[in-house]
Formats: structure tokens, sequence, C-alpha cells
């Protein structure tokens, strides 16, 4: 980490002494779902939200009868009111029988106190490959859940597919990971979901947002990226007004993250293009704001991904220029790992949650949590498996 950095870094690590937030090198990891117990085969496809009242809400795929993306999949949830210390026992959100329920990609809306759980389904039976092809039996489509009282109970699915999706896509994916609520400027207030999705005719396969802007009751199709090749990403606002949508890139060069921009709240996108700093495996990532500029301290963002060409060497990094450079690292576990989501908790600390194994990526879900002194503390890892 370079001089800058450290300096920036001392007002927040000053701030959190002074207000009695333990300085905690020692990262508290923890395994909230095992594969092959608890009555699923395999969990996967993590996402983390913490709610008004510092509820802690962790969600993820059950996947009944293999590791597959198809097939009988519910979306299930444990609740910590402890910042992460306890958790509740694994509650089924949405259950379709045989049917595919699944990319949980949950919001809170600040103001109402609401927790919005977007997500899609198809057909048990239908699998990806399929879908794409226009073979399917029915096709992916979009829904929304709802809790008003910290995810003890949740509402009846309701279907929104019309309103997000364009007759001409064929697969669709919400997140994974979580959303955001815009805090300045003309869209405050606004809820912003980063969404993918796949056109019939092209095949080409794009980013996207959809977005509330009245707390949830209704949903709209935002814009989608300029170029293809990108999918499963995740949105930050930034401090200009912009946000940042951060994309898995399946484009020229690979192995790097793609990034793109907009002034207008997500309805357009500009200058799309490759983030050199940030090596990725062709997997999801996820990207979170920890602070806002304060007391003449710049504002951080955190990102985490596999910071590899192989899936391995989850790693967190931190940026104190708006995502324009990482300098500040911490891997969480050098082992296979995938998919994750990040979110900041109270008293300082922030929270990966993550897919990790010993010998695949895919035995546990599990979440770290860290503070920035653990990050200050972390070296710069060398991305593994370069080609």
């Amino acid at each position: 980490m370079n001089f800058r950095a450290i300096m920036l870094l001392l007002g927040t690590i000053s701030c959190m002494a002074v207000a009695g937030i333990a300085g905690d090198h020692d990262m508290k990891q923890q395994s909230l779902w095992e594969s092959g117990k608890g009555g699923y085969h395999t969990y996967r496809i993590p996402a983390l939200v913490v709610s008004t009242n510092s509820t802690l809400l962790a969600f993820c795929e059950g996947r009944k009868s293999g590791s597959s993306d198809a097939g009988d999949i519910d979306l299930l949830m444990r609740r910590s009111t402890d910042n992460g210390e306890t958790w509740s026992n694994q509650q089924v959100v949405w259950d379709d029988g045989g049917n595919t329920c699944g990319n949980p990609c949950p919001v809170v809306d600040r103001t109402t106190g609401t927790v919005w759980l977007l997500t899609t389904w198809n057909r048990g039976d239908d699998h990806e490959k399929d879908i794409i092809e226009g073979r399917s039996k029915d096709t992916r489509r979009v829904f929304v859940i709802s809790s008003t009282d910290d995810g003890l109970t949740w509402s009846e699915p309701q279907e929104v597919t019309a309103s997000v999706k364009k007759p001409d896509w064929t697969w669709y994916a919400t997140g994974p990971g979580s959303g955001i609520q815009i805090h300045h400027g003309e869209h405050a207030g606004r809820l912003v979901l980063a969404c993918d999705h796949i056109e019939a005719k092209t095949r080409h396969h794009y980013s996207h947002i959809i977005y509330s802007d009245n707390h949830g009751n209704t949903w709209t199709l935002g814009g989608r990226t300029p170029n293809h090749q990108v999918n499963e990403c995740e949105v930050v606002e930034l401090v200009d007004g912009r946000l940042m949508l951060n994309m898995r890139n399946y484009a020229q060069p690979k192995n790097l993250r793609q990034r793109v921009f907009t002034r207008d709240g997500g309805v357009t996108w500009e200058n799309q293009g490759v983030d050199h700093t940030l090596v990725e495996p062709i997997c999801q990532a996820s990207m979170a704001r920890y602070s806002w500029p304060a007391d003449g301290q710049q504002g951080v963002i955190l990102f985490s991904n596999p910071a590899s060409t192989k899936r391995d060497n989850m790693t967190v990094r931190a940026s104190f220029d708006e995502g324009e450079t990482w300098p500040s690292s911490l891997s969480l576990h050098t082992g296979p790992s995938a998919y994750s989501d990040l979110a900041v908790l109270a008293g300082g600390l922030a929270a990966c949650l993550y897919e990790r194994g010993d010998k695949h990526p895919y035995e546990q879900i599990a979440m770290a949590r860290f503070t920035m002194l653990d990050l200050l503390a972390g070296e710069e890892p060398e991305p593994t498996g370069q080609r």
C-alpha cells in the first residue's frame, strides 16, 4: 500500500478507536451453510444486506438434488441480530416445488425499512442453454418478494417480468448480490439493482439495471451497457453523482473486470472498459461503499472476488479514489472460492459472504467479518493462476 493510502486510512482508524470499536486484527470467519447438510446437496449464490435495524440477512440458493444451476432450487435465508455473532436457523423464503427459484438480489429501503428481494424463476426442467436457444417449455421470469419486519416474514412472490424484461430477451438474471439505494442528487431514494440478460436474435449478453422510484411498489427497466460480452454485475454510487457498474467480462482482454458509468441514475451508460487492476477468473464479484467522504477523509469503496484467473484466492480490496485504484487488499481464503457479496455492518465492521472450500469452491458459504485495520494490515496478493 502506498503512503497516500495509509494516510487516508489513519483518520478512519482513529475515528474507530474514539468510537470504542475493537481494533481486532484476527479476522472472524464462520460457515453459514455447508453443502450436503440441512436438506440440500449444494448451497450457492450468496447475498447479504443489513436492515435499518442493523439485522443481517444472508441469502443463498439451496440446490436440492445436485450442484446444477437448474432443477429443484429454493431461496433460503438466515438472520443475525447481533452483528453476525450468532445466526438463526435457515428459513425457506421461496420453494416452488421442483422449479428453480434463484439469484437472490436484496435491497433495503432506508426510508421505509422494507427489504426487497428480487429473484428469478424458471421451470426446473428448463436448462439455461434451452432458454437461451428458445427451446425451453417456459422462460426466465422475474419476481419480487418483500419483508417489513426485518426478514421474519415474507410476502408471496409477485411477478414483475413484464416491467423489467423485454420480450426478445431469453436468459435473465438478477444480481446476484445486493442492490443499493441512491443517497444523493436528483435520484436520491431510488432503489437500483444490477441485472443481466441475453438477446434472442444476437445471443449477445449485456448487463443492465432495474430501479424503483416509489419505494419498491413498481419496478422499471433501466439502460443496458453499450457493449456486450458482460453479464453478472454490481453497482455502487460515486461521490460525483454517477453510478458505476462492475461486471463479469467475457471480452478481450479476458480475466479483467469491466466497468461502465451512468450520469442519469441508470437510464443510459457510457465509458465502458476494463479495469486493469481487477483480475478475475470470469466470475461474479461484489462491490460496496464502506464510507462517504467526511471530515477531510476520502470515501472508501470495497470490492471482493477471486483475485486470480482461477476460482480461488477470495480477496477484498479497498479504493480511496472512487474505484480508480485499489491499493489495499486482504485475502480471505487462498483456496477454492467463487461468488461473494459485501455489506457494511454496525461498528465499522464490514462483511463478505462468499463461496469457499478446500477441494472446490462450493463446499460451503462462509462469512468473514473484518475492519479497516485488517485491510491495512493485509498485503497485496499476487494474482494466482496467471496465463
